[in-house]
């Protein structure tokens, strides 16, 4: 659990590292070929999720790094934006967990940096060209954009958990205790492949 914050930037910065930490425990002890692997019913796979939570923590780590601004305009054709897009969300077979974990751990870096040292109140321009964004207001803040963050990586954390019990049976709390080498007790035991 996140420890408690002394403030309010260091509770936003404990529980955003606490989301950012998930993907390496439901990613624990998988070969690339099962990170690849879609064994549910949503198309995606921890690989593909791994890289997207390191693809959506850049866009608005960005939108936070630059704020008041807008970040530079990507100038690249629309067909080519939206492929890089979509491709944020497959582990091709060209990528390895492990690549894809240390980009997601130096995409973590940055995020905390930024809203490490960001004014929370900053203003955060709303591009009104996104249809999914809201069209009644003009900017979010610093703060609102952390939180965002939290809730995006939380929601993608609980697909990783179904997909990852969905290939071996593995569970948070055991894929927790490995990763992270707890202490075994009598309730909680570490993650070790079946044999």
């Amino acid at each position: 659990m996140p420890p408690p914050g002394a403030d309010e930037r260091e509770t936003l910065l404990s529980f955003l590292a606490f989301q950012q930490n998930a993907f390496f425990a439901v990613a624990y002890g998988l070969t690339d070929e099962q990170a690849r692997s879609t064994p549910s019913v949503s198309a995606l796979s921890i690989g593909g999720l791994v890289k997207h939570a390191a693809g959506v923590q850049k866009g608005w780590t960005d939108r936070a790094k630059y704020a008041p601004e807008f970040p530079p305009r990507d100038e690249r054709p629309m067909e080519e934006i939206m492929a890089e897009y979509a491709d944020q969300y497959v582990m091709r077979s060209d990528e390895t967990l492990a690549g894809l974990l240390e980009g997601l751990k130096q995409q973590n870096a940055e995020t905390l940096r930024v809203f490490g040292s960001a004014a929370l109140d900053t203003p955060v321009p709303v591009p009104p060209e996104v249809p999914w964004f809201p069209k009644d207001i003009g900017h979010w803040d610093v703060r609102w954009v952390g939180m965002h963050l939290i809730e995006e990586l939380s929601r993608h954390a609980g697909h990783a958990d179904i997909i990852r019990e969905s290939i071996d049976g593995a569970t948070m709390y055991e894929l927790m205790a490995a990763h992270e080498e707890w202490p075994e007790t009598d309730f909680i035991k570490r993650w070790r492949p079946s044999t």
